[in-house]
């Protein structure tokens, strides 16, 4: 006998199944919707990728997120504050790792369409990546000390280094990143795929977080042998984290990889050609490319602006950038119930700039009114509106692969791209920020904008004004992609191979 559990086809005094449910798991359910609610994404794992393996493979992220935080946050305010590096010099320094940013829809075509008798698409490339992070760490401190003049080395030899070691450390995150990323979409299921990558993107907000606050810790007190323990430690966790993550992820399948069975692969070129021939496509990179540069001008002088200015110790500074990745962390988990609901990921990622604006006023009017508290929150403020912004861009991108011809075997190249011209106009930008710091301090020291603007904190504010006007460039790029409706059949079924609308409280 069938016992129904609703209406009038169920026996007289038995409950409803949905009640006995209730009754009978109640904390079940109740940490089913905690663990939802603090983690929109939760629902990433499936039968074909479980959350052990899942989480154990995203641990890459964290590793790309602690080089992200030395980059560009600790070792540029050590370079400028305690080694007394001209921050021009600092800022390509910086920026060099970005010069591989280009490469990354390139290594995502690649590792799409890989061939080989071993049988491996990425495991390559993300092996590779963690060879060339770990050897630039290994290098980089040595090499920085030696470029400051702090020892009776050449500083040409050191300035060499220097480069080659950022440089290296660069290439190896973009392509551990690009490569990681194409590899969790290959092992989760298709419906799957978008909320894996969402769920990557938290681990390295995570990451950043969590090395903020460590590295933070570990220089507090500054001394040449902390940073040389600190960056040449980093490089080893990258190593055996790495290798923790990828060991016994990706099955060998030669029959997969071998030119004589599937034939040579798509051509970059026509792969490329054909996704800008998608509609909106253009216009999404640019408002891609201007955010990023809008949000990411600062990255370089955000920590020299706290400790120059407002006079934070080194650990104080590091922390701004765990600071920015809470603010991006709460940023995320809004997205994510906007999301659920249908909501417009072009206009979510325009409300996202507008945060960004009150954010950078506020930064700039820390300096002026000497209140690290202040900065604290408009630091959080510009993670909040970065945050809405990449994942509103982020979620309109992944929509460009179901449009393509191949499907979602070229996911890599749509997240790639996303990737290439996020990472190229951010590099651009951190340059820019460090020669338009060093102008208007000059000018200000000179006297030339008058005796009111003389202080170091003259340069900072005039760097934030551009990033504000950037900011208002960047709503006018996305404005007419907000303006559409969300209507067509291609834009619905985005909503739905993301999982966004499912698992999501209301």
């Amino acid at each position: 006998m069938v016992i129904r559990s609703a209406g009038h086809h169920r026996l007289p005094g038995i409950p409803p199944m949905e009640l006995l449910a209730d009754h009978a798991a109640p904390k079940g359910k109740f940490w089913m919707r905690m663990g939802t609610n603090l983690l929109p994404f939760a629902d990433a794992a499936t039968a074909e990728l479980p959350l052990k393996r899942l989480f154990r493979l995203s641990l890459f992220q964290i590793t790309v997120g602690m080089a992200a935080v030395m980059l560009i946050g600790t070792l540029n305010r050590v370079m400028i504050v305690e080694l007394h590096v001209q921050s021009w010099l600092v800022a390509m320094m910086v920026s060099l790792p970005l010069v591989f940013a280009p490469l990354r829809a390139l290594i995502g075509h690649k590792s799409d369409n890989h061939r080989s008798i071993l049988g491996w698409k990425r495991v390559p490339y993300i092996w590779f990546g963690t060879l060339l992070q770990f050897g630039g760490f290994a290098i980089m401190p040595f090499a920085l000390l030696i470029m400051s003049g702090d020892t009776t080395g050449s500083p040409v030899v050191g300035l060499i280094g220097a480069g080659l070691a950022f440089l290296m450390t660069g290439a190896g995150m973009h392509t551990v990143q690009t490569a990681g990323l194409a590899l969790a979409t290959d092992l989760a299921p298709a419906e799957a795929r978008p909320r894996v990558v969402a769920l990557m993107y938290v681990m390295l907000l995570i990451g950043m977080l969590i090395s903020g606050l460590v590295i933070g810790a570990l220089l507090h007190h500054f001394t040449a042998l902390k940073l040389v323990k600190v960056v040449q430690g980093a490089g080893a966790l990258t190593m055996v984290v790495n290798l923790f993550a990828l060991w016994k992820q990706e099955a060998r399948n030669p029959l997969a990889t071998r030119v004589d069975t599937v034939g040579e692969a798509q051509k970059f070129g026509a792969a490329w050609a054909e996704l800008i021939a998608v509609p909106r496509t253009k216009r999404l990179l640019v408002a891609v490319g201007l955010g990023a540069a809008a949000f990411n001008m600062q990255d370089v002088l955000l920590e020299p602006y706290g400790g120059e200015v407002l006079g934070m110790s080194v650990g104080a500074t590091t922390s701004l950038t765990a600071l920015w990745a809470f603010g991006t962390l709460i940023g995320l988990g809004i997205a994510a119930r906007l999301l659920g609901r249908d909501y417009d990921p072009n206009r979510l990622a325009g409300f996202g700039v507008v945060p960004g604006l009150v954010a950078f006023a506020a930064v700039a009017l820390a300096g002026p009114l000497g209140s690290p508290a202040l900065l604290g929150l408009g630091v959080v403020g510009v993670g909040f509106g970065g945050g809405l912004f990449a994942v509103g861009t982020l979620t309109a991108a992944m929509a460009l692969s179901g449009s393509l011809k191949a499907g979602g075997s070229q996911s890599g190249l749509a997240i790639g791209a996303w990737g290439a011209v996020q990472a190229s106009c951010a590099g651009v930008a951190i340059a820019v920020a460090g020669i338009v710091r060093d102008l208007v301090a000059g000018m200000a020291a000179r006297g030339d904008l008058g005796s009111a603007l003389t202080g170091p904190a003259s340069a900072y504010s005039a760097l934030y004004c551009l990033e504000i006007i950037l900011l208002f460039a960047t709503l006018a790029a996305i404005g007419p992609l907000a303006r559409r409706e969300f209507s067509t059949e291609t834009d619905v079924n985005l909503f739905g191979r993301a999982g966004l609308s499912e698992g999501i409280p209301a």
